[in-house]
């Protein structure tokens, strides 16, 4: 049998975790959940593990038997298996966008909110197209100038989701702390791609979905300084995910002891950065110096 598409596996494996945590919280084991359905074990082993799908007719009697009965949980779980066999836009890229990537854009794709620290750059969903190829360029190694530009298409095409209101949950709601030095940054090539970066990070300003903080260069010691990462929320009863970049990737935490550490750790970040408003004045008079 081939391997299902990835956005398969990361919603599968959502609507898994999310069934397992409920017949572990009513005590029941896989065997007696599995004989209640009368399904051998290895049918609901396998939707546990993302390795099979749950029809959507089956979510409620599944939860039936886990004593969950909230019309909008069932809701959310049967949303989500309905949605676990759909293809996401990425994947007519191919294998160009690495694992991790894929994994992460699919999650983006059904977060409601994320909040996000990034130290040396300017965040993918923020980045205008210029940008965004000198800096895949620069740090995707192995890349050939083609994948390059892939990367740059898909990481444009993400950025809708800042202003699709016809998502559920209307326009992602995007919270960015930027270090200072990042919007430094020189172009040897293009002049005014800075200018033009900036600029494009202030009319962004204006969305209410979309908050902008600063990190000073002299900011006191935070969180942030141990690298940058992502905290993606959904909807209710969909716990938080972390993801933590890196140059191959990155990766995710899930757990609810790191996400409350990442979480809280956020929460600094932002107390030591510039206030949204100040930082928006910061933003302004770096593209001014820029073009003097």
């Amino acid at each position: 049998m081939p391997t299902p598409p990835l956005v398969q596996t990361v919603r599968r494996r959502r609507l898994g975790s999310a069934l397992r945590g409920f017949r572990n919280a009513c005590g029941m084991s896989i065997d007696s959940a599995a004989a209640a359905m009368r399904w051998n074990v290895s049918k609901l082993s396998r939707i546990e593990n993302a390795k099979a799908h749950l029809p959507i007719k089956d979510v409620a009697l599944l939860l039936r038997q886990y004593d969950v009965t909230d019309p909008d949980v069932i809701a959310a779980l049967e949303a989500l298996s309905k949605d676990a066999n759909k293809t996401g836009w990425w994947s007519t890229y191919g294998d160009v966008p690495g694992a991790s990537y894929k994994d992460y854009i699919g999650l983006e794709d059904d977060a409601e909110s994320t909040h996000t620290y990034t130290p040396g750059l300017i965040p993918g969903l923020l980045q205008i197209g210029q940008y965004a190829r000198e800096i895949i360029a620069g740090t995707a190694i192995t890349r050939t100038p083609d994948e390059v530009s892939a990367l740059v298409e898909v990481r444009k095409k993400r950025q809708a989701i800042l202003t699709d209101t016809t998502r559920p949950t209307g326009p992602l709601k995007f919270w960015a702390v930027i270090h200072e030095s990042a919007l430094h940054y020189r172009s040897a090539a293009v002049p005014t791609l800075m200018r033009d970066q900036l600029r494009h990070l202030l009319d962004l300003t204006d969305l209410t979905n979309i908050n902008i903080q600063v990190m000073p260069i002299l900011a006191t010691p935070h969180p942030g300084m141990v690298g940058p990462f992502h905290v993606v929320r959904f909807p209710q009863p969909w716990p938080t995910v972390i993801n933590v970049e890196n140059i191959r990737g990155g990766s995710f935490a899930e757990g609810t002891e790191d996400v409350k550490v990442y979480e809280a750790a956020f929460e600094r970040i932002q107390a030591a950065a510039l206030p949204v408003e100040d930082s928006r004045e910061k933003i302004k008079q770096i593209m001014e110096d820029s073009t003097a």
